[in-house]
């Protein structure tokens, strides 16, 4: 798919020239929900940038997984972007969340582009700043908060992002982004539903309390 007018006008802090260039290089790809779009290990080809749709980032040593960070519309990549960088290999996996649109960007064509054209490292540095504050976040949840808490707020983040109350999701999906067991899961579960503060039915999971 060719990039159009509407994608380009996103990127109005950049030079016409650099716009053209990125209008004529990248592409738009249609890429349907829960699909790997980076695996852990792969070098970086292309950077994608978030046209629609929601991406999300994970880290994971041995059998477990967490959730770093999403990335929503008008956002990219910052961890391919740095692996492309210093051209090494993926630290981290991603998946859609939902069905999403990205413009791929080809990193030897941004690699010479933040010479050329410095004011694209506006958005990699801003970028760049908003997951560094993401990370600390997720820390502070994993050594501060109860599962409870952190269940709740989990919960409170994905109908927000989704846009869908209830959710339709499995226990198992759920610890896998917390880094936690399905167990564990379904347990807290039970406690929020005990406490009103979520329900369990056929149609997913409804966060009765903000």
């Amino acid at each position: 798919m060719s990039v159009d007018k509407n994608i380009l006008q996103r990127f109005s802090f950049l030079d016409t020239d650099l716009l053209y260039e990125i209008s004529e290089i990248s592409s738009v790809q249609e890429i349907p929900a829960n699909t790997e779009v980076l695996r852990e290990g792969q070098y970086i080809k292309v950077v994608p940038y978030v046209v629609e749709g929601l991406i999300k980032v994970f880290t994971r040593t041995e059998d477990k997984e967490l959730l770093l960070y999403y990335i929503r519309p008008n956002e990219s990549c910052i961890m391919s972007f740095a692996a492309s960088r210093r051209n090494e290999r993926s630290k981290v996996f991603a998946v859609t969340e939902e069905k999403t649109t990205v413009l791929l960007m080809p990193v030897d064509k941004i690699n010479q582009w933040s010479k050329q054209y410095p004011n694209i490292n506006n958005l990699f540095f801003h970028l760049y700043t908003q997951r560094y504050g993401d990370l600390l976040n997720t820390i502070h949840h994993l050594l501060f908060k109860r599962m409870d808490t952190r269940l709740h707020e989990y919960l409170k983040e994905k109908i927000a992002l989704t846009n869908k109350n209830p959710i339709k999701m499995s226990h198992r999906q759920i610890a896998n982004e917390l880094g936690t067991a399905r167990e564990v899961i379904s347990r807290v579960l039970k406690k929020l539903e005990y406490e009103n503060k979520v329900k369990q039915d056929e149609n997913g999971i409804e966060l009765l309390q903000w």
